[in-house]
């Protein structure tokens, strides 16, 4: 149960109360552009954020019993969130600023569907809501490159 606490609160993020979630998503941020840009531009992008929303779901499930449902201390939802808005971003700060604003505006003020799948049970509701926030972000941002490349 200690790793899938890790897990589930982000290596302990969680535990900070108000304003874990975006602190979650900003420690994604700067993991993200650290890393090669290898792996931020090819399908390990998408393998590792299915990965992060599968062990999520896990984990969520796993610390409801415990935390109770939709606890503040899980922000791995928040990560997953992020990791599906950052895909297919150029590795440039700007580009990770804007993503992590627009998904935490839809994280936050759940509009467009997204309130209604924290309704799921357990560790679904738990990350159902955040994809879709993450869903919405990188349709906005692909939006703006597109706009960009075109306009």
């Amino acid at each position: 149960m200690k790793i899938k606490k890790a897990i589930a609160s982000v290596l302990g993020i969680g535990y900070v109360g108000k304003g874990g979630g975006t602190l979650a998503a900003l420690f994604y941020c700067i993991v993200w552009l650290l890393l090669p840009a290898a792996y931020t531009d090819s399908v390990w992008q998408i393998v590792v954020t299915f990965f992060i929303t599968a062990i999520g779901i896990v984990c969520a499930n796993a610390v409801d019993a415990v935390w109770g449902k939709d606890s503040s201390k899980v922000v791995i939802d928040e990560v997953a969130g992020m990791a599906i808005a950052l895909l297919f971003v150029p590795q440039k700060l700007v580009y990770v600023l804007i993503a992590l604003v627009l998904f935490r505006f839809f994280d936050i003020l759940k509009p467009l569907g997204i309130r209604s799948l924290e309704k799921w049970s357990k560790g679904w509701g738990v990350m159902a809501d955040d994809v879709l926030a993450g869903v919405y972000a990188l349709l906005l941002i692909q939006l703006f490159f597109l706009c960009q490349r075109y306009l």
